[in-house]
């Protein structure tokens, strides 16, 4: 087996692979799952899956990997294009039947750009007039330059009327351009609305006119990151908008396409509580027939039989100069039993792993980044890694910082970063414990909302009773609930019995709860926190020009790296040598400015960090 220096541990960001240097990596190192083939299905539009489970690594492996019968392409929502559609709205009162009709558009015009570059213009496209003036309209309006991304098509769209005069002119459509006096705002809306189904046919007439020789699929990807700058009702007006239109294109028109040996569908990808806002009828049943739901969730007694444990197994192993049996380079390369059942001799390393995880390609890949950036860039492993390194204060913390990165991203799709920040706040009440009953969590949550109507701070909508955080602290799987029966004693957690038919599984109270492992300490529940009850303004905001306060808590001068205490937070911040400006003494106890950013894993640390002398 090769040192450990001379691997690559990959990128926690599959969008990394669709670099032309990372795709001969990536093709090896993907894990072809039973996923797979269900998404190949011509009545599969929705891949569904929790955040980090590899929807994007599907939908770029198929993209990047096409064959001679199926076709791929990967297209991303961005802020701007959100932005777009609220102007829109604003301009023209739209409704979700409009938002619809402009989803629709902007799909046809994301197939047809697709369709064209897999199949090649002088083909099919010679010979089919239909599309022929479709694309010389495309190109009038652009310049000559025919433009795939969403807000190309969001441009077509707010100029409807002119790209109708445009399809007449080219004989796309037939008839008179504009339409009867009235009111400006009926008449306004009425003429977009008339527009945008004119645009359609066009389109439609076009693609249902080709005799393709593959089948084209348009995965729609970034749906479930909402940006800061747009509420979450406008945002979800627009989401609810593009799946109803693509369930239209799909079983109304793509299905219906006669003639053509290739087929034309849409696939976007959901995280399941965004799938379950929709309100689309027969959501159940839309989850099992046209679905891909991935579930990487194992069991510690069949954990060497998961996909999640081949995956991470292949990594290790596509890399070695010869093949070897499934299980032996994780087995070389983490040559220890898992401290988990030592009665058991089947419970090996790989169980430890899964224990700071949510079960997740993601959180395995984020072990192997922080085992690197720790031990293999410093030279302290060479040929395998030890138990001490998985388990070490050092990893659980770096690794820790990356768990709440998570949560936090996950958090910010519905909340800001006020109430990011009181929700961590919450964890001091706890009084430095990650394992905890009924009892001390009501009375944690009391003496919390004390505090929080002493700040005259507004509680977030999940904290408005105890049973409700308790709930929402389930469903982020930041703690489970214990179940004592008679047959044992068991762990529920929420990623766990979370299924299709059951997306948000219930909490028990009365119970005893634990904190997740990978999160105990980020959230600072290893011991107990002193003068925790800092003024809100701590808390809540910087101390000053996006600037938080803290003191050294330790430096490692050798591997030059080292963790801050904040102030009024229960999280120590990592934080490199190289980010530390000036002549800061990097001992315990220093007094720091500094401000948080991201590394290429999403891991918060600190970075800028500066003395302060008094000011």
């Amino acid at each position: 087996m090769k040192s450990l220096d001379k691997l690559t541990f990959g990128f926690t960001d599959a969008e990394n692979y669709k670099r032309r240097e990372n795709k001969n990596l990536f093709s090896q190192l993907f894990l072809r799952t039973d996923a797979m083939n269900a998404l190949l299905e011509p009545s599969t539009f929705f891949l569904v899956g929790e955040k980090g489970t590899g929807k994007t690594a599907y939908a770029v492996y198929l993209s990047s990997f096409p064959s001679a019968t199926e076709k791929y392409s990967h297209k991303f929502i961005r802020e701007t294009d959100y932005t777009k559609f609220i102007a829109l709205k604003d301009q023209k009162a739209l409704g979700l039947s409009e938002y619809t009709d402009i989803w629709k558009v902007i799909i046809y015009l994301l197939v047809s750009a697709s369709v064209m570059e897999a199949e090649k213009t002088e083909g099919i496209f010679g010979t089919k007039q239909q599309f022929v003036n479709l694309k010389s309209v495309i190109q009038e309006y652009y310049e000559g330059a025919f433009s795939p991304e969403v807000v190309s098509g969001l441009q077509l769209v707010e100029n409807a009327e002119d790209v109708v005069k445009l399809l007449v002119k080219y004989g796309g459509i037939t008839g008179e351009v504009g339409g009867k006096e009235g009111s400006a705002t009926t008449k306004s809306l009425q003429r977009f609305q008339t527009d945008l189904l004119r645009i359609q046919k066009g389109f439609e007439n076009a693609l249902a006119a080709l005799s393709l020789s593959a089948n084209h699929t348009l995965f729609i990807d970034g749906i479930d990151i909402r940006p800061e700058a747009v509420p979450f009702d406008q945002y979800l007006d627009c989401v609810k908008g593009l799946a109803n239109a693509l369930w239209s294109v799909n079983n109304d028109f793509f299905s219906q396409v006669k003639d053509s040996k290739g087929r034309m569908k849409v696939v976007a990808l959901l995280r399941p509580d965004i799938f379950n806002s929709l309100g689309m009828q027969n959501r159940n049943t839309k989850l099992k027939d046209n679905s891909v739901v991935l579930d990487w969730r194992t069991r510690y007694s069949h954990h060497r039989q998961s996909d999640l444990f081949k995956m991470a197994d292949r990594l290790l192993a596509v890399q070695q100069d010869s093949p070897s049996k499934v299980g032996e380079a994780w087995d070389y390369y983490f040559p220890f039993q898992a401290s988990a059942d030592k009665r058991d001799d089947d419970i090996s390393s790989f169980i430890t792993v899964l224990r700071y995880s949510f079960h997740r390609p993601r959180d395995i890949l984020s072990v192997f980044d922080t085992l690197e950036s720790l031990y293999v860039k410093t030279g302290e492993a060479k040929s395998y890694f030890t138990d001490r390194h998985l388990t070490s204060r050092e990893f659980r913390r770096a690794y820790s910082v990356y768990m709440l990165g998570e949560i936090k991203d996950s958090l910010s799709f519905y909340y800001d970063e006020k109430e990011y920040e009181l929700f961590l706040k919450f964890f001091e009440y706890l009084d430095g414990a990650h394992k905890f009953d009924y009892h001390k969590f009501l009375a944690a949550f009391a003496e919390f909302m004390k505090f929080v109507s002493g700040q005259s701070i507004k509680a977030p909508d999940f904290m408005g009773t105890a049973e409700e955080f308790l709930q929402f602290l389930y469903d982020q799987n930041i703690l489970s609930y214990i179940e004592q029966t008679e047959d044992g004693r068991f762990i529920r957690w929420c990623f766990i019995e979370r299924s299709p038919s059951n997306i948000s599984p219930k909490v028990k109270t009365h119970s005893s709860y634990e904190l997740h492992y990978g999160l105990a300490n980020a959230l600072n529940t290893g011991k107990t926190i002193k003068n925790r009850r800092k003024s809100a303004t701590a808390v809540i905001s910087p101390s000053r020009a996006g600037f938080f306060e803290g003191n050294i808590k330790l430096y490692n001068s050798k591997k030059q790296f080292g963790f801050i205490v904040q102030d009024g937070m229960p999280v120590d911040m990592f934080f490199h040598g190289s980010a530390v400006l000036g002549s800061v003494k990097r001992e315990k106890g220093t007094r720091v400015r500094f401000r948080l950013d991201k590394d290429r894993s999403g891991r918060l640390m600190a970075v800028d960090v500066m003395s302060i002398t008094g000011d």
